[in-house]
């Protein structure tokens, strides 16, 4: 038996005005991921446990059945795994965005979605200008996603940090990272004096001088956020016996992947953004369960598309999804030569009217050859409320999928 889960991150949401008041899943034309919901069965699942933060990291640690209570100490060190960074027992791993600074506000979460040899750029000059090794270290990423690598400091629990996509438009003075305990003021002091120090050098940079002359957002201040010591997981052949893929773009998906043991593979041309390479993804996935039992495929477009507030984008995004991933696997599936689950869910949704995630329970919908239909026939916020499954809570839909053969 063969399974493939598809997570079209942050694609649940409300209804959209602009939208007739449908939401974006209604709105989209999907009939391949319709056509999973309405041969299999569906339901509600709530990924993120209440009075957790509805992150992806939160999120996918879960839909994959780790307990994030247990399992997350924070992003940071999620990436640090995707980047193959090590960390001590006592080493902290904190995720840093770029993001723009303008008149003492948070304008742009991701500095206008910077590309990664603009950012790499960048992140090296705060190297040569502010890294002191064995104590504060910079690590490139992807895009504006970056790491801040705190070395000997086991306490970073007790700095509340804020993610920048949650603050878009606040005073930056107001959101700083702060101690929640004196143990950490002398590093929170010095960490936001990093952040404020950080503006100066990088909006003189090159990269900055020239992204303002052609219109574009600057990355003109580092974020560190979700910062955590690394933790411990068993893999995920020790949880459910079978081996396992996964195809990210994102270093947060790829290093739960990295720390639960699955196989990382990536693609060329696959971004965080709304042009990845859909059909590159669905190629390799089909590639991977020659040598995998289940294949993770995560695609992080619908997630942007929220963020930014654009209703138009993330439905285009559900349907480059639909037909350019999904509608390829499906079709792929068919010269397997044995049999295969499929199942297919976001992970959190990510609201237009908020612009950013929130902790509702999602639709998910899993179709395999012994299972039989519910009679549900799209796939949506709405129609999985009538769906068999219920609603189940968190760590329950891979264990739904295994047992679906």
């Amino acid at each position: 038996m063969k399974y493939v889960l598809i997570v079209g991150d942050g694609m649940a949401d409300y209804p959209v005005p602009e939208l007739g008041n449908l939401t974006p899943l209604q709105a989209a034309h999907k009939p391949n991921i319709d056509s999973i919901a309405a041969k299999g069965r569906n339901g509600l699942i709530k990924n993120v446990p209440d009075g957790m933060s509805p992150g992806s990291d939160t999120a996918i640690l879960s839909l994959l059945g780790y307990d994030p209570r247990v399992y997350l100490t924070g992003r940071g060190p999620l990436e640090a795994a995707a980047r193959g960074i090590a960390l001590a027992e006592n080493d902290a791993a904190v995720r840093m965005n770029l993001i723009t600074e303008r008149d003492g506000h948070l304008l742009d979460y991701s500095a206008g979605h910077i590309t990664t040899k603009e950012a790499s750029a960048l992140i090296e000059a705060m190297k040569k200008k502010f890294e002191v090794p064995g104590d504060v270290e910079f690590f490139p990423g992807l895009d504006y996603r970056h790491l801040l690598i705190l070395r000997n400091f086991p306490e970073c629990n007790l700095i509340d940090f804020t993610p920048p996509h949650d603050v878009v438009g606040a005073e930056i003075s107001s959101v700083l990272p702060k101690a929640k305990s004196k143990k950490v003021e002398k590093k929170v002091a010095q960490i936001n004096q990093l952040i404020l120090n950080s503006k100066q050098l990088l909006e003189a940079h090159p990269v900055n001088i020239a992204r303002a002359k052609a219109g574009k957002n600057q990355g003109n201040m580092i974020w560190p956020w979700s910062g955590g010591k690394k933790p411990s997981m068993p893999t995920f052949k020790e949880k459910f016996g079978i081996k396992a893929a996964v195809i990210s773009a994102v270093d947060l998906v790829k290093g739960i992947g990295v720390l639960a043991g699955m196989k990382i593979i990536n693609v060329p041309g696959a971004t965080g953004n709304e042009d990845t390479n859909y059909e590159g993804k669905a190629g390799a996935a089909l590639k991977a369960l020659e040598k995998n039992d289940l294949v993770f495929v995560h695609v992080e477009a619908p997630d942007e598309a929220g963020h930014v507030k654009d209703y138009n984008l993330k439905v285009k995004t559900i349907e480059d999804l639909d037909k350019r991933l999904v509608g390829v696997v499906l079709k792929g599936l068919k010269g397997l030569g044995e049999p295969c689950a499929i199942a297919v869910l976001p992970d959190h949704p990510t609201p237009i009217k908020i612009g950013t995630h929130s902790r509702d329970p999602v639709p998910f919908a899993i179709w395999s050859p012994s299972l039989d239909s519910d009679g549900v026939e799209k796939f949506d916020e709405e129609s999985a409320k009538k769906g068999a499954y219920g609603q189940v809570t968190e760590e329950s839909l891979m264990w739904l999928l295994v047992a679906s053969k």
